[in-house]
């Protein structure tokens, strides 16, 4: 099997002549994997990586207008600046531009994205060519991520129990720009894309973040609609969730999640046995390896440990498995730790 054969059968269940993998980091692990590896392709053919390809329309709308010195912008006008930690930095936001938002009426002030913001004209050339090894994803629709961002974390998980009205059109007018998006990038290459993401960072370290009935009642008729519009185009859909997302697991099956992802196994509720028992015949698990605790601070035994004991949960039928960190790799992680990982999860997933 090629990268792109493996990767398409664990997604679809069935048998594959061994685990395939992927690779999640942080730009700073990128780095240490080029000096180790030597180059790009280097690091994809010595760490076995099948991973994904993903293509994206080009951006053509409104100049985005200069941020503070020091600080990054994007086409939602969220900005963001670099926050130092050991060994590396991370964008952190630091302007909601929806903050002071009082009514539905407020909303119109705001240069909500559109979908013609984006050039969609090559997309299917460069879909058409990089399907040829590797599986191809496009997109990213998260409307509670979004809403978090435009709002502020804290006003955002405040708004459905305080500002019902404000919080449906605010997520309603996420959603439809994406949406729209959506049918545009489909409709250019949609034959060509394999997966598209339809996801949300519902859960944390300790469990949900919002309950099940603020989810059903704000966001989930969102993720629905384009969850729906994905399989119009037969376009399998890639849920990224991190922490305890388990209560929301019922809801996003039967929605028709393919890929659920990042599967951290030691927040409450996200048990990979039970995960695999209740779900393992609708859906595929992604990551899983530990990134907290056996990555970054364990031994390359402990690492080769958690790959085989990732495995043996999480691939117990042999499919329905794409080994990767259950986020992010990030800098404290050792290269051998990296190269442990990789190196058991191409003998051990070989079973």
């Amino acid at each position: 099997m090629n990268s792109r054969e493996r990767v398409l059968a664990a997604i679809n269940h069935q048998p594959v002549d061994r685990i395939p993998t992927d690779l999640w980091m942080t730009r700073e692990v990128w780095l240490k994997l080029i000096d180790h590896f030597g180059d790009a392709d280097g690091v994809m053919s010595g760490l076995h990586i099948d991973g994904m390809n993903s293509v994206a329309p080009r951006y053509v709308g409104p100049e985005i207008p200069r941020s503070p010195d020091g600080e990054y912008a994007d086409f939602w006008g969220i900005r963001s600046r670099l926050v130092a930690h050991e060994g590396g930095a991370y964008l952190e936001t630091c302007h909601n531009p929806l903050a002071e938002a009082k009514t539905v009426d407020d909303l119109d002030d705001y240069p909500w994205p559109q979908a013609d913001w984006f050039d969609y004209s090559e997309m299917r050339d460069h879909a058409m060519r990089a399907s040829k090894k590797r599986v191809i994803t496009s997109g990213g629709a998260m409307p509670f991520f979004y809403h978090n961002h435009l709002r502020g974390l804290e006003q955002s998980l405040l708004d459905p129990l305080l500002e019902p009205e404000l919080t449906h059109e605010i997520v309603t007018r996420i959603t439809e720009f994406y949406y729209q998006q959506y049918l545009r990038m489909f409709e250019a290459c949609g034959e060509f894309i394999d997966l598209s993401n339809v996801t949300d960072d519902l859960g944390c370290q300790t469990g949900p973040l919002i309950s099940p009935e603020t989810y059903d009642e704000f966001y989930a008729p969102h993720h629905k609609r384009l969850i729906h519009l994905c399989k119009e185009f037969d376009v399998k859909v890639f849920h990224h969730d991190d922490g305890g997302c388990r209560e929301f697991l019922p809801a996003l099956v039967d929605m028709g999640i393919d890929i659920l992802n990042p599967i951290q196994w030691k927040c409450p509720g996200m048990d990979m046995d039970e995960l695999k028992n209740e779900y393992g015949a609708r859906v595929c698990f992604h990551g899983g390896v530990d990134n907290q605790e056996a990555l970054p601070f364990g031994s390359t035994d402990d690492v080769r440990d958690e790959v085989r004991h990732c495995i043996d949960a999480l691939a117990c039928d042999g499919t329905g498995y794409i080994l990767a960190s259950c986020h992010n790799l990030q800098v404290v992680s050792p290269i051998e730790n990296i190269v442990a990982m990789y190196d058991e999860a191409h003998h051990y997933g070989r079973r």
